[in-house]
């Protein structure tokens, strides 16, 4: 203390004689205003998605095309009906040096199902079928179907418990394969199915109908007893001879009068028109990991131009554009209603939507209701909200809905036999850049 009191006055005096022989420094300015942190940055929302982060969705595609994992790919995702993303990418035909389109032509394969589903449930809203009828009512070579079992000895065939209804056949609980297990397989290829019919669901090269085709079927064991188990097969192939039974039209007929055309789909059909021909993009496999165009027949090109255009199958056999099978999304969306014309009623939507199944599908909370495979609960599939549902097809191709955020999503892709895994990344890509919010605003994010 003592020495603080003398040192003061000595260090006032020299500020003294400072001021005296200069003038006073100016004021100190005030602190400037803080820099924003380097990090942020400005976000464009349109439609409920961040456009920056959208460009993570075109940076996927074309590293797919780049990287030779896929010859092209066809993206479109609405919100509201209307597209907030739409991109083509790469090749729809590698040798004939063409580029995919938005509207090229598809193969879609199991994206058949959901459609033919839509036209057994238009029946049962008429009253001509109801869900717990038995299949045989429409196709009597079901009235008695076998089972094979698994024993020590080997495999033996017993009676199906119970018949098999439209339901278990909606919801792939019938039991029915398409007959590529080892325990059936022989007997499936002799009669022309299973692995005589390219990787089993393929029927477009055959010559008599697709109800000549299930009748033979149902003379073949299947591989799970009705209502036991969740069996991926020949279902929706028979639900299509059920229509052509029921409406006595041809499945082709029917879907076109009652639902392709009221929804403007005209580039759906089963066999293209010869003048689409060159919108039709070429089918690809890998081999080694490369990619090589895919020969023709059934493992490949298939028989949708130049084959007897006879067989329709209702479980894959539709070819489509992107935008032609986003109409009947858009019709799911909307509870069976689009543009003004109804198909569905609400309440039929919502028993295809929601799982039927519960959890024999999958315990991991996906499950199936009449059409569609269901989302459960948040994290059973990838970044999928719960309560979203869709399917895709053997060449690639996938679909989603999500009503909560008034989304579909839809990507194209033709490679055969299915060896990428850009079914799964690309929805991925696409929730993450949902923000939500009204169709365009910008925001601040740091």
């Amino acid at each position: 203390m003592r020495t603080l009191t003398f040192v003061l006055p000595a260090v006032a005096l020299c500020g003294l004689t400072l001021s005296a022989q200069a003038p006073a420094p100016a004021p100190r300015p005030s602190a400037a205003p803080a820099a924003r942190p380097a990090t942020a940055t400005r976000e464009t929302v349109r439609s409920g998605f961040s456009v920056e982060r959208l460009q993570r969705v075109d940076a996927l595609l074309q590293r797919y095309v780049d990287e030779n994992r896929v010859a092209g790919a066809v993206a479109l995702v609405l919100r509201d009906g209307q597209p907030a993303y739409e991109r083509a990418v790469g090749w729809a035909d590698k040798e004939a040096n063409r580029r995919m389109t938005t509207d090229t032509i598809f193969r879609i394969a199991s994206q058949t199902k959901a459609i033919t589903s839509a036209g057994v449930l238009m029946l049962l809203e008429e009253g001509r079928l109801g869900l717990n009828d038995p299949v045989s009512r429409f196709i009597p070579a079901y009235a008695k179907t076998t089972v094979a079992v698994k024993t020590d000895s080997g495999v033996s065939t017993v009676p199906a418990k119970r018949p098999i209804s439209i339901k278990d056949l909606l919801t792939h609980t019938a039991g029915i394969s398409y007959g590529t297990q080892p325990e059936v397989a022989a007997q499936y290829e002799a009669k022309q199915l299973g692995p005589a019919a390219g990787f089993g669901w393929y029927t477009a090269d055959k010559s008599e109908t697709v109800c000549d085709t299930m009748e033979r079927l149902a003379s073949l064991p299947f591989v799970a007893q009705p209502g036991e188990a969740w069996v991926y097969g020949y279902n929706t192939d028979i639900l299509g001879c059920v229509i052509e039974r029921v409406s006595g039209q041809s499945l082709d007929v029917f879907l076109r009068a009652r639902i392709l055309e009221p929804l403007g789909m005209r580039d759906t059909s089963f066999f293209l028109p010869t003048e689409k021909k060159e919108r039709l993009a070429a089918v690809y496999r890998s081999v080694d990991g490369k990619l090589e165009r895919a020969p023709e027949g059934p493992r490949g090109q298939g028989n949708y131009v130049e084959g007897p255009r006879r067989n329709f199958a209702g479980g894959a056999g539709l070819l489509s554009t992107i935008r032609d099978y986003s109409k009947f999304l858009e019709m799911i969306r909307n509870g069976g209603a689009s543009n003004g014309v109804r198909l569905l009623s609400p309440r039929t939507v919502a028993l295809m939507s929601h799982n039927q199944v519960g959890t024999l599908h999958s315990p991991n909370g996906l499950g199936f209701g009449l059409g569609f495979e269901t989302t459960d609960q948040v994290g059973a599939n990838n970044l999928d909200p719960a309560g979203s549902f869709g399917w895709g097809g053997a060449y690639g191709s996938m679909y989603r809905i999500d009503p909560s955020a008034n989304l579909d999503i839809l990507l194209m892709i033709q490679l055969l036999p299915m060896t990428t895994d850009l079914g799964q990344r690309f929805p991925a890509t696409v929730h993450q850049a949902f923000v939500g919010g009204p169709s365009t605003r910008r925001i601040e994010t740091n």
